[in-house]
């Protein structure tokens, strides 16, 4: 390839340092998430039931791509480095080139069709026999990752395995975070961890041996068949047969026939953008909300790799609520006979709705996790009941291990409770808010007692049963107050209450008195191993998913059996639909609820 900054003869220079190492997987990563819009545009703009092959083929390039990108995310963690997603720089305007490669590769939003497949070959076009490795100015994949191969070795030869591979374990993202595809996430712990994850890359773009056909895999949606790399997958769907044993490059495929239907794709515009329509346009309103989803997704990947692996099934989630903008985009008639498609244009952070400055906050995903930022405490608490089942107290259980940035399940089917495995998505969870904003003193309803006024709003109430009391219920006992003995079981009951739906003051319009609570959440359980509402004390923010702030306050419940009908917070309806971490398997022994076979 001609470099015109260097002489024909002059080599590119070698990666030799640690720095340009990092630099360069950084770039791997950029290179990897370049691929996804282009693919995504194509696979939205197909007709599933006109186009079923076509389909699985751009989905399955798809999901291996955002494989790749978290591989090369384990290589940089791996050495030292940190993954940059949630950053401009991933989401320059369209067409664009490839990050460091050859300038004549643009990439374009299209629908599928001729165009699409001529520049997806580009994209994953072999590298030929004996090419040099090319760590910029790349003509193929291939090659660049030939020139990170060679600086690993050298790296390694030079300094050290231990002093190249000096990451932290902990950041890497291994097969218990990531699905949806035959390959391998490997964790990179050394040498040969790195290349054989090089390897799972390249293979599965370019093919076994670079001459062969075949990724090494099964097909993921046919396990009789063996599956063909990327580049020979589009081949398939541009000359309309499948590729057989015996079958090679030079052949091209001789197997069975491969339908495309072209009518069965929405035009979708080229290269759309916001600035083609006015601002409040529904089209461009309908664009601005899928660019709201694609940040977010970019800014859970990147808490992902820096120190929150379990965000990767989260960030994987929210692709489904991506999927239903994108193609709802285009179904919206554009211009000149096309429709509109997404923009993929990038999102300030203090732009997102549910930006905030406060490091420790709670966010509600749209029909997804509660995402609990800045290493908010979660530990256990069970309710304390008598022997006739009236509730006593809360006792503190135990702390659960988290990262500083972790996802709580708020669809109530994850199987891994309390945390959110990404089964909203696959069940398509509807998480709907519909709790109102109006400060609790707008809508309290106060009750005079002597010495004590006791305020109540019952939206808020879970039913924990601590203001029934053994014997008769606070409201009953506050024309009782004069007994201090009164008051103060009143107030003690009242400091029970997990919701806030009581609070009391000493006197009416004094201010309300809280119980002392840390900056914590607690994964309730109440009497019989009923699993109920998550429980935030201490004043930690919580945003609703269209960015409305709900008030905040000492203590409040948020619904985690995915039925409250008062959305994100809790109603009680866990005990009409008696919600359960576990459940009883025939033999006696504890079994996780039937949704951990289905998630």
């Amino acid at each position: 390839m001609n470099h015109p900054e260097l002489p024909a003869a002059v080599a590119p220079a070698r990666i030799d340092t640690l720095e340009s190492l990092r630099e360069h997987l950084q770039w791997a990563i950029e290179l990897e998430h370049a691929t996804l819009p282009p693919y995504l545009c194509a696979l939205y703009s197909l007709d599933p039931e006109r186009n079923p092959e076509a389909v699985d083929v751009v989905g399955s390039v798809f999901a291996e791509e955002m494989l790749h990108l978290a591989l090369a995310a384990n290589l940089l963690n791996a050495v030292g480095g940190r993954p940059r997603l949630d950053t401009p720089r991933m989401l320059p305007p369209h067409p664009r080139p490839l990050p460091h490669g050859d300038r004549s590769l643009e990439l374009s939003l299209v629908p599928f069709g001729p165009e699409a497949l001529a520049m997806f070959l580009r994209i994953e076009q072999p590298a030929p026999p004996g090419a040099p490795a090319e760590g910029d100015g790349y003509e193929t994949i291939g090659q660049f990752y030939d020139a990170i191969e060679q600086g690993l070795r050298h790296l390694c030869d030079r300094l050290g395995e231990r002093e190249v591979f000096c990451g932290d374990p902990a950041r890497q993202v291994s097969a218990a975070h990531f699905r949806h595809t035959a390959g391998r996430l490997i964790a990179v712990d050394g040498l040969a961890s790195a290349l054989a994850a090089l390897e799972e890359i390249v293979e599965q773009g370019e093919g076994t041996a670079r001459g062969e056909v075949w990724d090494g895999d099964q097909d993921v949606f046919h396990p009789e068949r063996d599956e063909v790399a990327h580049y020979y997958r589009f081949q398939e769907l541009k000359a309309g047969r499948r590729y057989r044993r015996g079958d090679t490059p030079q052949s091209g495929p001789t197997g069975e026939a491969v339908s495309v239907d072209l009518a069965g794709v929405h035009p979708m515009r080229r290269n759309p953008r916001l600035a083609d329509h006015a601002p409040g346009s529904e089209i461009r309103t309908a664009q601005e909300e899928f660019n709201h989803t694609y940040c977010a997704i970019l800014h859970l990947l990147e808490q992902a790799f820096n120190g929150s692996p379990k965000l990767l099934a989260v960030a994987t989630g929210t692709m489904y609520a991506l999927k239903a903008q994108a193609q709802a985009l285009m179904r919206m008639p554009d211009e000149e006979g096309t429709t509109a498609g997404p923009t993929f244009e990038y999102v300030a952070p203090e732009l997102r709705r549910w930006s905030i400055g406060e490091r420790q906050r709670i966010v509600v995903l749209p029909d997804g996790p509660y995402v609990v930022y800045g290493a908010v405490p979660l530990r256990r608490k069970r309710k304390i009941v008598s022997a006739d089942d009236h509730a006593l107290t809360w006792k503190t259980g135990d702390t659960l291990a988290t990262e500083d940035t972790y996802a709580l399940c708020r669809c109530g089917r994850s199987g891994s409770k309390p945390f959110c495995d990404g089964t909203h998505a696959l069940i398509g969870f509807d998480g709907t808010e519909t709790a109102g904003v109006r400060p609790y003193e707008e809508l309290q309803h106060v009750h005079d007692g002597v010495g004590i006024s006791a305020q109540r709003v019952g939206e808020l109430c879970i039913h924990a049963a601590f203001c029934i009391g053994r014997t008769r219920p606070i409201a009953e006992m506050l024309a009782d107050t004069g007994d201090s003995d009164v008051r103060s079981s009143v107030m003690g009951r009242i400091d029970h209450c997990p919701s806030g739906s009581y609070s009391y003051a000493l006197q009416r319009g004094g201010d309300s008195i809280e119980p002392d609570l840390p900056q914590a959440i607690s994964v309730l359980e109440e009497e019989n191993g009923l699993a109920s509402a998550l429980w935030v004390t201490g004043g930690v923010p919580v945003l609703r998913a269209d960015g409305l702030p709900l008030q905040t306050r000492n203590r409040m419940t948020l619904c985690r059996c995915g039925h409250s009908g008062n959305k994100p917070l809790c109603d009680g309806t866990h005990r009409k639909i008696d919600f359960r971490e576990e459940m009883q398997s025939r033999g006696g022994e504890q079994t996780h609820h039937e949704e951990r076979r289905t998630s």
